[in-house]
């Protein structure tokens, strides 16, 4: 199943502490966007990417793609103050009727498997989703005092990729937009406007790198990589 990315990195990631745009951060002399760009342009499925990033990065991002022969980004948008302008700009640079995946820009372990599954039931459903069971036990709080304990059994923690048809998922940011709606992620925008989001069963390393722990996890995830020949 051939299919686009659209890859937002336009936030400044200020829960990392890092100073600067987390793509940029270095895991084993490469940026963590390198990383993930680099899982899509080694599937041969993947036909093209499209970024939407900061307008004062332009050339940053230009500059890596070239460095590391990202020859399957083929265009650079400017994103907006929030994702979900950022996903829509990278949407309407896309034209046809493919399927398209969205995928975050700091989360860089994820298989090209699940990424084909993914796109395969974009074909079938209005949206599909990666996602894996939740596996603490949650709680409801209110000012530091526990309401209720929730059932996780039906809980699961959403990842990245998304997929949908491009047809629908253009449609859906525009009527998002025309109606002020702001949802969590791309698939919250589908569930509102009453379609149907299947789930693909993902994996606990599609962690993403959100704060300076993460860090941590993700030198140790490349670490087990390298060691065990993945």
């Amino acid at each position: 199943m051939k299919y686009s990315v659209v890859i937002p990195a336009a936030g400044q990631g200020k829960r990392m502490n890092a100073g600067r745009n987390k793509q940029f951060i270095m895991l084993e002399e490469k940026p963590i966007i390198v990383h993930t760009i680099s899982v899509f342009q080694s599937d041969e499925y993947c036909e093209e990417i499209v970024l939407a990033v900061n307008e004062r990065e332009h050339d940053e991002f230009r500059s890596l793609i070239q460095t590391h022969e990202l020859t399957k980004v083929t265009q650079i948008v400017t994103g907006g103050k929030e994702r979900q302008q950022s996903v829509y700009e990278g949407l309407k640079a896309l034209d046809g009727d493919k399927i398209v995946l969205i995928h975050d820009g700091a989360r860089p372990f994820f298989t090209h498997e699940v990424v084909r599954e993914a796109a395969k039931a974009a074909e079938y459903y209005d949206g599909a989703i990666v996602a894996v069971p939740v596996k603490d036990t949650i709680k409801q709080v209110d000012e530091l005092e526990v309401k209720q304990t929730i059932d996780r059994s039906s809980l699961w923690a959403v990842q990245t990729p998304q997929a949908f048809r491009l047809s629908v998922i253009k449609e859906i940011h525009r009527w998002a937009e025309e109606h002020q709606i702001v949802g969590t992620d791309d698939a919250s925008l589908v569930e509102m406007n009453g379609r149907s989001v299947h789930v693909i069963l993902g994996d606990y390393w599609n962690v993403k790198l959100t704060t300076p722990e993460d860090l941590i996890f993700a030198r140790a995830i490349l670490r087990e990589k390298k060691e065990s020949g993945m």
